[in-house]
């Protein structure tokens, strides 16, 4: 889908709005989650992430290190509202897998003839000859994407590893992608159990630095495969490009750029939904303070004339459009002032959200993409303002204009306003708050009604 860029200048400031289909990230916000595998399935997008959770005082080893005992799916049809369908696999429902081990790390899910094909990494029950438990890697099979899944009762035989990625070519022939220390890749039996080749090193990729979650997909009879890197202290998201599925590889470029919230890992999948290609990955924005704790994001991807990727840098807005009667977060901005901010609206309770801030005259926040009616008649705001003030809500890029100013009551106190909107015409618009006093004030939401 094509962005087209249109302008609205305030106070000197010039605004840019990109009218793009625009979910906000992240996009599941009441658990953790991380390791996203999104996949196409009878024209919804399906997610099946790894799931973080606060470590229980039961589990052995270290306390601060990455702790998951289940998996989720969610899905969707407009990436804005998802939906959770519940745990579809857990350490305790695989007769293989250690179920002290909270280690239920990244997924993959594949349909082919009609079932679907759950792949999961787990610790196994037996040691190897050190006393040492391995990963192995383990398949759960369903009727419907969103399960019930049914776990095999052995991990597939001959893999040693984590992050396990499926890919099936034009010709049918399926391929098996994992991680440990290397990235691998093996030929899987036509019934998805069982390797049909040797396990291969895949060469030309970094020597240096940690490799993993590996991620194929094909685009124009180019194979791209894609994974995260340690080339300095944190993960990057990485790609080369082959010819074919099995490679050889050359090493393309960089997907996205170290986490500005410095998470430690990235993880992700890429799919093509409705001609938009999209790239799904984590962050730690509910979690600031331990990275462990993640979050999944998406954002859209687009290609260059030559195939390769263009650089995407993480927003906040995400993809997907919202509602106009919904209660819009600004905080989740598409463009804002530089003395524009956001914060914690309970640091006790992070999954509670932000707040936007606006702390001097002229600060102004503006969110992308807002599906309207026409028949919207008031405007609703939920704000704080210890001083009180005056904001104006206006619209930008090709509808831009005046919407309506509200003047906010002072108090230490949330309160919620409501008053007549100036008319707007039916189709996408992209509003921006803008602060026209002197004194702080911090915003929810804003809501429109009929």
């Amino acid at each position: 889908m094509t962005a087209c860029k249109h302008y609205l200048i305030m106070g000197g400031i010039v605004i840019l709005s990109i009218l793009n289909t625009q979910a906000q990230n992240p996009i599941i916000r009441d658990q953790f989650s991380a390791d996203p595998s999104a996949r196409v399935f009878n024209g919804r997008v399906y997610v099946f992430p790894s799931h973080d959770i606060p470590t229980p005082a039961e589990k052995p080893g270290r306390k601060d290190w990455f702790c998951m005992e289940d998996y989720h799916v969610f899905s969707s049809e407009n990436l804005t509202d998802w939906n959770d369908h519940g745990v579809i696999v857990s350490q305790t429902s695989v007769p293989w897998v250690d179920s002290t081990s909270y280690s239920m790390w990244a997924p993959d899910c594949i349909e082919r003839n009609g079932k679907y094909y759950f792949y999961f990494p787990a610790n196994t029950k037996t040691v190897d000859p050190n006393g040492r438990r391995g990963f192995g890697i383990g398949v759960a099979v369903a009727e419907k994407p969103e399960g019930p899944y049914i776990p095999q009762p052995e991990p597939i035989n001959g893999v040693h590893g984590i992050d396990p990625n499926v890919f099936i070519d034009k010709d049918g022939q399926a391929y098996l992608y994992w991680s440990m220390r290397d990235i691998y890749v093996a030929k899987l039996n036509e019934n998805m159990l069982e390797m049909d080749s040797e396990p291969v090193a895949i060469q030309n990729l970094p020597s240096e630095g940690l490799k993993e979650g590996p991620y194929l997909f094909e685009r124009n009879g180019m194979y791209y495969l894609t994974f995260p890197h340690v080339e300095n202290n944190i993960e990057r998201l990485e790609y080369a490009i082959g010819e074919s599925p099995m490679g050889p590889f050359k090493m393309a470029g960089v997907i996205m750029d170290e986490s500005p919230m410095n998470c430690w890992t990235n993880h992700h999948s890429v799919i093509n939904y409705q001609e938009q290609w999209y790239l799904f990955y984590h962050q730690n924005e509910y979690s600031p303070e331990f990275d462990k704790n993640r979050s999944i994001c998406i954002d859209s991807l687009s290609f260059k004339t030559d195939g390769t990727i263009q650089k995407i840098i993480p927003t906040r807005r995400g993809v997907g459009q919202t509602k106009a009667s919904s209660k819009i977060q600004l905080d989740h901005y598409s463009e804002k002032s530089e003395g524009a901010a956001i914060a914690f609206l309970d640091t006790a309770d992070m999954f509670a959200g932000w707040k936007s801030i606006l702390t001097q005259k002229g600060d102004w926040m503006q969110y992308n993409a807002v599906q309207f009616t026409g028949k919207e008649t008031s405007l609703k705001l939920k704000y704080r303002a210890t001083n009180g003030g005056q904001v104006q809500l206006r619209l930008a890029g090709i509808h831009a204009g005046f919407v309506a100013d509200l003047e906010l009551q002072s108090g230490d106190d949330w309160k919620e306003v409501d008053l007549d909107l100036m008319p707007v015409s039916a189709g996408i618009h992209n509003p921006v708050l803008l602060l026209e006093t002197d004194d702080p004030v911090e915003i929810d939401w804003i809501q429109f009604e009929n």
